[in-house]
């Protein structure tokens, strides 16, 4: 069985080009439809519910979406080490690992959930959420903050599966997710058929049915094809934390963590200059930001996927496929997203005309914007592969200084630069600019830091006698949970 497990996913072996697409492919797909599903609610609330409910989701969903970055560093720590150790052929290891993140964030976010129920009014008050649209955006968040554990669990749960060579798995339970979470959110907002009619809180409800259902869906076929993470007998101890992984863990999750929210910071505070240039200029901003998802969609895969085929060869000690595993992931990111760039230039006209009529005063400053800062996403690319090749050895800090060098440093300051000058153009050349400037320095690290000496290792972890003692000690006088329910 042992044999078995360490033969599936093994990321080590073989042409490397190829073996790369082949499992980019199911996670830039999971991102896709991550994508679609969040276009098509919003789709729903807005033509449902109107524009004060779209206002409160969006309120509410900035809050998911910080949350989620905090959980992807942390998702991506795990996925790192399950990947050296996976490639060291240590399956027992990777287990203990994949168990203590489980075990850990669990009751992580049952805290978030129960503290985000009752501060769910604080939230709101302090992001500044309308008055017309709070009570809405209260509703929708407390329920929200309801489906978090699973939400989050299958995240993390997602990660350490492509840590292990499984892209494909999350990619099945991710279509699960999004075909439930769509399909419902009418049924629940109107109440269709049996269903009560709950209003912006149906929406919130099927996502939360979504995402339990497909954690509860992955947890089964785990366990059902015997895939190689899933915990067993002596093993299910795992969940009892392990402070010395879990340290690891949270030391190189959580700047990763923090890059995600720099990102996200970073577009807020552009968004707010933004809307200095009136509603059209604003409008057609939104519209270039609804394309740019997509445009970024394979960077961000294949620097994923970078990272964890680097981390499976780093852990075998297979460092002469590193600079072949980089060189491929660049080539393949940037024609993938330069074709993307070619084909929404050529037909720029008709994509941006989706969103907004063709005769919109807005459509001429959406080609303006897209001509000008949407090549800036290949720059991006190469970037993103560089920082997941230095993530896979625990190089994480430097990543996260030279992103916010670019993304706050040279970015706002060419903009303030310039302004002058340019005019809003100002504006839109800081994409590339920031991004010439992240690439740049991501280059030089890759070739002059010292990344390749960092290690990103659990020091002396508990043998199996010492976690059962340690599961023992912690139990409750009347008992333990059982883990198998």
């Amino acid at each position: 069985m042992a044999d078995a497990a360490k033969s599936r996913g093994d990321l080590t072996q073989g042409n490397i080009g190829p073996t790369l697409l082949r499992f980019a492919i199911p996670t830039l797909a999971s991102s896709i439809l991550q994508s679609l599903n969040g276009t098509i609610n919003a789709i729903w609330v807005g033509r449902f519910l109107g524009e004060h409910a779209l206002a409160a989701t969006s309120n509410a969903n900035m809050v998911m979406f910080l949350l989620t970055a905090f959980v992807f560093g942390f998702g991506m720590a795990s996925t790192i080490l399950i990947g050296q150790y996976w490639g060291r052929k240590d399956v027992d290891e990777a287990r203990k690992i994949f168990g203590t993140a489980a075990g850990a964030f669990g009751l992580i976010t049952i805290f978030i959930a129960i503290a985000g129920w009752y501060l769910s009014p604080a939230i709101l008050h302090a992001l500044g959420t309308p008055g017309d649209a709070e009570q809405l955006a209260l509703e929708y968040l407390r329920v929200i903050f309801l489906a978090m554990p699973a939400l989050l669990l299958l995240t993390l749960l997602m990660m350490a599966l492509r840590g292990a060579g499984d892209s494909l798995t999350p990619l099945w339970f991710m279509i699960v997710a999004v075909i439930l979470d769509s399909g419902l959110n009418p049924v629940f907002i109107l109440g269709l058929g049996p269903a009560p009619q709950m209003g912006i809180s149906g929406a919130a409800t099927a996502t939360l049915i979504a995402n339990y259902a497909a954690l509860i869906g992955l947890l089964i076929y785990m366990y059902a094809k015997d895939l190689p993470l899933r915990l067993r007998g002596r093993e299910l101890c795992y969940l009892w934390p392990n402070f010395t992984i879990l340290r690891t863990i949270v030391a190189k999750g959580l700047p990763m963590g923090i890059q995600m929210v720099v990102i996200s910071m970073s577009a807020l505070a552009l968004v707010s200059l933004v809307n200095r240039e009136g509603v059209d200029t604003t409008a057609a901003f939104g519209v270039a930001m609804q394309l740019w998802t997509y445009v970024q969609m394979p960077a961000m895969a294949l620097g994923a996927a970078v990272s964890a085929m680097t981390a499976q060869n780093i852990g075998a000690g297979r460092w002469d496929r590193v600079n072949p595993i980089t060189r491929s992931g660049i080539t393949y990111t940037v024609l993938i997203t330069a074709a993307l760039v070619v084909v929404l230039t050529l037909a720029d006209r008709t994509v941006l005309a989706l969103f907004m009529g063709s005769d919109s005063p807005a459509l001429p400053i959406a080609r303006h914007i897209h001509v000008l800062a949407t090549w800036n996403f290949v720059l991006f690319g190469v970037t993103m592969v560089l920082f997941g090749t230095v993530r896979a050895n625990g190089a994480v800090w430097a990543p996260l200084i030279i992103l916010a060098v670019g993304l706050v440093g040279v970015r706002f300051g060419w903009i303030f630069a310039t302004y002058d000058r340019l005019g809003a153009n100002a504006l839109w050349t800081s994409f590339p600019v920031a991004s010439a400037v992240n690439m740049l320095l991501a280059v030089a690290y890759y070739f002059k830091g010292n990344w390749r000496k960092a290690q990103l290792r659990v020091d002396g972890p508990p043998s199996d006698d010492e976690c059962i003692e340690e599961a023992q000690a912690t139990r409750e006088p009347g008992g333990a949970l059982n883990p198998a329910g």
